[in-house]
């Protein structure tokens, strides 16, 4: 464990006592699960404070727990060039609760917690144009929840040899590929440019 990663932790968990749940390093990656309505004055936080300075949000994201009363975590991963470090935050929802914008701390939350809306159905307040961003208009449901039926629902597309709009049945591929996980110079059975010299005796000129 990287010591000044915990004794950062330790510092937000001490600063923001009432809005920070838990600290915790995965990964050598900080955690921190923060009180869903303290979402906006955590994200201020380390935007201002000079120890943190996190200027930019690089994502926000959903994850769903169906088996859970708050279903939802919502993720929002910062940055900071000035001290070259990362932190992630996140907030647990459920699907009638909603969360905070950040769109009135960071600009870049716009698009993201749209499509947090789009994809999962995580309720963002006070955004300024909560509406579908992914997803056709009048799309019923939201894709990326675990208990989204593969089949069912209908796309909706412009036909350009009809010359107009149609709908269409969704047809989603329930198979999987089967991943290796090889790279391209583990995996690869024909000889790759270069390697010549590296397949010689010895690996070098005679």
């Amino acid at each position: 464990m990287d010591p000044a990663l915990h004794d950062f932790g330790e510092f937000i968990a001490d600063s923001l006592s009432r809005e920070v749940l838990e600290t915790k390093i995965e990964c050598n990656e900080l955690i921190v699960a923060v009180h869903r309505e303290a979402i906006v004055k955590v994200l201020k936080f380390l935007r201002d404070d000079v120890n943190c300075q996190f200027k930019q949000l690089l994502d926000v994201c959903g994850v769903d727990y169906p088996h859970r009363d708050d279903r939802f975590d919502v993720v929002y991963n910062l940055l900071s060039l000035t001290h070259n470090r990362r932190i992630r935050l996140k907030v647990r929802t459920d699907e009638e609760t909603p969360v905070p914008s950040a769109t009135g701390v960071f600009v870049s939350a716009n698009w993201w917690e749209r499509e947090a809306w789009d994809f999962f159905g995580i309720y963002f307040s006070d955004h300024p144009d909560l509406r579908r961003i992914m997803t056709d208009y009048g799309f019923d449901g939201h894709p990326l929840r675990k208990d989204f039926p593969l089949t069912g629902h209908v796309e909706l597309r412009y036909d350009d040899e009809r010359k107009r709009v149609v709908y269409e049945p969704v047809k989603l591929v329930q198979e999987y590929r089967g991943f290796d996980f090889l790279s391209p110079w583990e995996g690869a059975s024909a000889a790759l440019p270069g390697d010549e010299k590296a397949n010689a005796a010895g690996g070098g000129e005679s």
